[in-house]
């Protein structure tokens, strides 16, 4: 199975391109006689998604290629998030269609957010396109698929106020053995007024925490030694169990409502050699609570993504995200305080939003000055139809302004990227081996607690999915270089 992870106008620990990066499994064959073929696009938990989908069809008698002209189906994983994510998709689609011709009978199908968005409009577009289904439709794929196979177009874009997928182990794609994701939750509550993901994912709702910890468990016992805990906020993160278990949570010291930080605990406690990372944080909601626990335990990682948008209050506003500058910088200053400030902080900030001024941009690069993020993705606005932004403000600013904002935003990033890395010359850092380096087998790679990607010479000692001490000797503004220590 070939899966493709497309960042789409991310630019991300100074790099100076969009991010792509394509990951390809290898075929399995169990001697089933479809082939599965499946690229995502955009988030991580797109990503996570897609493993969701090639575990339900496996059970269905798929087998996965890595071959798109071996594929009886694809499916295209997409993102909503952009317009220029969703021309992307398009493109490749176009691409598919000298597949189709070779091979008629193949099917094509189009998941996520870019299917839940335009539903039906996409089998009257792309004339290609057989399969059409939302997120929370996955559990619908093996009926859809027969639909397709009697000569039918399909499509179910029905958003569910219950599905988790809880129960579903996912089929690891592309898995390098060492790192793996957990989706903790679906859906998004809060209305951010630039932000189409609560019209494609629904409304938040939470997975049961016991089986949060169990695929945790599971996993570290198959010999992963990180888990990411994905969703659209985490921190809103809220589960409870029903009366007649209620039991069960009391015996197992656990709390009748399970908040983020109760599973941030319970997943730390799998086992002190489980890494946990969790992504994304919304500011408003995070809470002390959380970094207490992060605090607490040495195996969740001292990282946090907090995106904050807008340095400039009045933008803030509009993009109706719940919080002021000000209120914003007094946040850092807790993470600070609490964990410190190697505490690595990651963001996300947009450029030329509605009406943003020259001023109202420089409260931007302030603000950047002020927290030093570690590094973050960046972005121009892009006006997505449907959202509160586009029905209530002009997107008046121009693309050359955009643009130029944005590189103003890149290089500030960049020199912050390269300082805050030069702190960790020096040191001795704990790096998880996660594989070889890209650039070359005789050297490792891993990342530190901190997130950030370190590059070692291998030694007769260190393992793939091993833990050791790097002596940090250089860096660039996207890696620490080093030596594993004596």
């Amino acid at each position: 199975m070939k899966n493709v992870i497309v960042d789409l106008e991310v630019l991300s620990e100074a790099s100076t391109e969009a991010c792509e990066t394509v990951k390809v499994t290898e075929a399995s064959s169990t001697g089933k006689s479809r082939k599965l073929y499946i690229e995502s696009y955009g988030c991580q938990m797109n990503f996570s998604d897609s493993e969701i989908v090639a575990s339900i069809l496996h059970k269905e008698g798929f087998d996965t290629t890595a071959d798109l002209a071996q594929a009886d189906v694809v499916f295209l994983n997409t993102c909503s998030i952009r317009e220029k994510a969703e021309q992307t998709v398009r493109n490749r689609l176009q691409q598919i269609q000298s597949y189709k011709k070779r091979k008629p009978e193949l099917l094509v199908g189009v998941l996520g957010c870019m299917a839940e968005r335009l539903k039906t409009k996409l089998l009257e577009e792309e004339k290609i396109v057989d399969l059409v289904a939302g997120p929370d439709a996955y559990r619908d794929l093996p009926k859809l698929v027969a639909q397709v196979d009697d000569g039918e177009k399909a499509v179910n874009t029905f958003l569910s106020r219950e599905e988790t997928y809880g129960d579903i182990t996912p089929v690891r794609l592309d898995s390098n053995g060492v790192t793996a994701f957990i989706s903790i939750m679906r859906g998004c509550d809060n209305m951010c007024s630039f932000c189409v993901v609560p019209y494609t994912r629904g409304r938040e709702r939470s997975r049961d925490p016991h089986s949060i910890a169990a695929e945790a468990k599971d996993l570290f016992e198959k010999g992963f030694r990180e888990v990411t805990l994905l969703g659209q906020n985490v921190d809103s993160y809220k589960w409870s169990e029903a009366e007649n278990n209620k039991a069960r949570l009391e015996k197992n010291g656990s709390h009748h409502v399970v908040t983020f930080a109760n599973l941030l605990e319970m997943v730390a406690n799998v086992h002190p050699d489980l890494r946990i990372r969790f992504s994304t944080s919304h500011p408003k909601d995070i809470t002390d609570e959380v970094l207490l626990t992060m605090a607490a335990h040495d195996n969740i990682c001292k990282y946090i993504h907090l995106p904050v948008q807008s340095g400039n209050t009045r933008i803030l506003e509009l993009m109706n995200r719940g919080y002021t500058r000000e209120w914003y910088l007094q946040k850092i200053n807790r993470i600070r305080e609490l964990l410190g400030p190697q505490c690595a902080i990651s963001s996300d900030m947009i450029a030329g939003f509605c009406s943003e001024t020259e001023a109202e941009h420089e409260d931007t690069l302030t603000l950047m000055d002020a927290v030093q993020y570690d590094y973050a993705y960046m972005f121009i606005y892009s006006e997505r139809p449907g959202t509160p932004a586009a029905k209530k403000y002009a997107d008046d600013i121009s693309t050359e302004i955009k643009t130029r904002r944005l590189e103003e935003i890149i290089q500030k990033q960049r020199d912050h990227s390269l300082k805050r890395n030069q702190q960790d010359v020096g040191t001795v850092q704990r790096v998880l081996i996660e594989g070889d380096s890209r650039r070359s087998s005789t050297h490792w790679q891993g990342r530190t607690s901190a997130n950030r990607v370190a590059v070692f010479p291998k030694n007769e000692v260190a393992n793939k999915g091993g833990y050791v001490n790097v002596f940090i000797e250089s860096c660039t503004a996207g890696t620490l270089i080093g030596r594993i220590a004596e």
